[in-house]
């Protein structure tokens, strides 16, 4: 399965639903505290069930909507590429658009809702039938769905599984099946039995943050060894492998239990047909608590957690590096999402270079995705458009928004960065007066402006003066450094050129 889009409601800074559509590399950018990593946190919630490393309490829920009497946290996944058919027993193959499990626009809808942060309801949001005489087919139990076969005179070829019945009775009304989008309580019915199967195919997600804890006894994800067990525990050879020691382990055990209540048997065969061996199945048990202390430790047995930031991060950054050539070689790999926040942090320019380098590799792989959070300018400049989103505080509400090249004047990179982190530089204030030069304008851009004298040297050591406006002084001085003949031009100067040609350029038809 892949990652589509997350709705919000009342988590957090988000109050009002909001919406985010994902890709193979996802990066949220924008202001400090404006709730990007409210996004990542907000995934790890619905995949870790709080076992990741973000545990959800009463703090997390909006504090506008709990004013207002709203208590209830939701958080909605949807997932696309989605498996053919799902086994719910060994007697039961269905598909989940035979179940009318999904949404209006064919994908997976999941809906968690955590009322008063606490215990998960769990809801599939689906275009469902709602004629009352097909409706709740999935609630049904399979006596209750042999009546209608027989009250409407269905033909059904087997009335031994659920899934074939229900199909008969769909097609039975498919002329007025009514379908509307519904959520479906996965707690009851085949629903639960389909739901316990879907999550087997839900894609691994793992979250870095950018600071952690450092405690001896931090369980969260920091060594990128304990990641990759989590991934090596999920291949599909691996768990044939345990299901087979676990079945051999089992039989073994049930023969020394077997002989040991036969002899119990001999001397009191009361209390031995009162007792039965408890074997916890395959499923159960936690094979990734085999391998929870493995980790990278240095020469003195320093574990990273105890080490530098900048160490931390540079041994991760060199594990992304290494997973994008595994998985981009490897088949049969299981669907995982890497959420990273500030991968720039501690990190020199060239090493974040190579990190996203590493990343645009590394979302290039089989069912691999990676989302991040940056404040680096840097790092922006090194991604596409379609890579971004931007998230923004718009009339009191939050906003995210992709960002394409077709919403800005011009498609700049520098753009984004002023959007996202109001960065103002040398090279945006020749973009945006290269752009009005390019296009013809500058006439009219200089037009109603107020001058201020600019000593040019000419060839052979001569000068003179000349009157321009703020805007040519600055870019005179970028482009002449050597001229030393003119005061320098101040930051508040060059924010004020920027914000006229920007109102400018967006004035244009």
């Amino acid at each position: 399965m892949k990652l589509k889009s997350i709705k919000l409601k009342n988590f957090r800074s988000y109050q009002n639903e909001v919406s985010v559509e994902f890709g193979d590399l996802t990066a949220f950018v924008g202001k400090n505290d404006i709730g990007k990593s409210t996004i990542l946190e907000a995934l790890d919630i619905f995949f870790n069930e709080g076992k990741g490393v973000v545990k959800l309490d009463k703090d997390d829920i909006n504090k506008q909507g709990l004013a207002a009497g709203d208590n209830e946290i939701t958080i909605s996944v949807c997932f696309e590429e989605l498996p053919a058919s799902i086994i719910i027993d060994s007697t039961n193959q269905t598909t989940l658009q035979s179940e009318y499990l999904l949404n209006s626009s064919d994908q997976l809808e999941i809906v968690k809702k955590y009322p008063n942060a606490g215990k998960e309801k769990v809801f599939v949001k689906a275009n469902h039938p709602r004629n009352a005489a097909c409706a709740d087919l999935l609630q049904k139990k399979d006596s209750e769905l042999r009546a209608i076969l027989t009250s409407n005179t269905i033909e059904c070829e087997d009335r031994s599984r659920n899934a074939i019945m229900r199909s008969s009775i769909w097609n039975h009304f498919s002329s007025d099946l009514q379908l509307a989008e519904v959520e479906i309580d996965v707690s009851k019915g085949d629903t639960k039995s389909i739901w316990d199967k879907l999550q087997t195919y839900l894609p691994l997600y793992t979250l870095f943050q950018s600071d952690r804890k450092n405690s001896d006894g931090d369980n969260e994800v920091q060594d990128p060894l304990r990641e990759a067990v989590k991934q090596i525990l999920n291949e599909d050879n691996l768990k044939q492998k345990f299901s087979e020691i676990a079945t051999e382990v089992d039989t073994k055990l049930r023969e020394v239990a077997a002989r040991t209540l036969d002899k119990l048997r001999e001397m009191n065969p009361s209390i031995a047909n009162s007792l039965n061996p408890v074997i916890p199945s395959a499923e159960s048990l936690k094979w990734a608590d085999v391998f929870k202390s493995v980790s990278i430790t240095g020469d003195d047995d320093i574990p990273i957690n105890k080490r530098g930031s900048g160490v931390k991060r540079l041994i991760l950054l060199n594990f992304f590096r290494a997973e994008a050539e595994r998985r981009r070689n490897a088949s049969n790999i299981p669907s995982i999402i890497y959420a990273i926040e500030e991968p720039e942090t501690s990190q020199h320019t060239e090493h974040q270079r190579k990190l996203i380098a590493a990343f645009l590799t590394l979302s290039q792989a089989a069912n691999t995705q990676i989302l991040i959070t940056t404040h680096s300018a840097s790092l922006v400049k090194e991604l596409e458009f379609h890579h971004l989103r931007l998230v923004s505080l718009i009339s009191g509400s939050k906003n995210i928004e992709p960002i394409t090249a077709g919403q800005l004047p011009y498609p700049s990179l520098n753009e984004v960065n002023f959007l996202a982190f109001a960065e103002t530089t040398d090279e945006y204030h020749n973009e945006l007066y290269g752009f009005i030069e390019a296009e013809g304008h500058l006439p009219t851009f200089r037009t109603g402006k107020a001058t201020m004298p600019y000593i040019k040297e000419r060839r052979g050591g001569t000068t003179s003066q000349e009157n321009i406006i703020l805007t040519e002084y600055i870019r005179h001085q970028i482009h002449h450094p050597e001229n030393t003949r003119n005061t320098r031009f101040t930051f508040v100067q060059l924010e004020d050129s920027i914000t006229l040609m920007r109102s400018f350029i967006e004035a244009l038809p």
